[in-house]
Formats: structure tokens, sequence, C-alpha cells
């Protein structure tokens, strides 16, 4: 299994707002990589801020496709404390809402993992 390394931002955007950039992220990279069977490095280097219909835009549809395997295949590196804590909560939503369980997700050292 391939592993692809996705920059999620060009070097000058430290703010990650734009949906339509992250659309044509997720449909033109990350679902096609995922669809192959390859993991997903999602590299959130120089990103400080991102609001959360970003993040939903770029990665809720391969959570809802590929359920929990997604956790698997797809790593969060680079994030800052807020992005890190925007994926969480877009990765638990996308994984079926919010519960009373342990969150799917957790962070460490600035990636995101399986619990």
């Amino acid at each position: 299994m391939k592993k692809n390394v996705l920059r999620v931002a060009p070097p000058d955007m430290s703010f990650a707002e734009d949906k339509d950039y992250a659309r044509r992220l997720r449909t033109g990279e990350l679902l096609p990589t995922l669809e192959r069977g390859d993991r997903v490095v999602l590299d959130f280097q120089g990103v400080r801020f991102a609001t959360q219909s970003f993040v939903h835009a770029l990665v809720g549809e391969a959570f809802k496709r590929f359920g929990e395997e997604a956790l698997n295949r797809i790593e969060f590196r680079g994030c800052s404390e807020q992005v890190r804590s925007i994926v969480e909560l877009v990765v638990d939503y996308s994984l079926g809402g919010f519960s009373v369980a342990e969150p799917a997700a957790e962070t460490r050292n600035g990636a995101v993992r399986r619990r």
C-alpha cells in the first residue's frame, strides 16, 4: 500500500477557509487515492487556522464513504492545536455524529490517529 503526502494548503495560506479549494483537493486527489487502496497523509504544515467547513469539505465524504477504515488510511500531520480540534470534531461528526462514547480520533504531536 502506497502512502501519498498531500499538502493541504499552499505555503502562503495560513488560514484555510476556501471550501472550493478543499473540494478540489478531495475530489482530485484524496478520494482517488483512497479508492486505489493507498494511504494518505494530509499535511497541514503552515496552516495555523482552519474553518470547520473547510475541513468538512476536505474529508467529510471520505469518512462517510469509507467509514472508520478511513482512520486507518488517512493521517493528519502538522496540525496546530486549533486545526487539530477542528479535525477531531469533523472526524467524529462524519463517523456518526456526537455520542456519549469516546471520540473515534485522538491527537498526538500534531497528528490525528484512530483510538
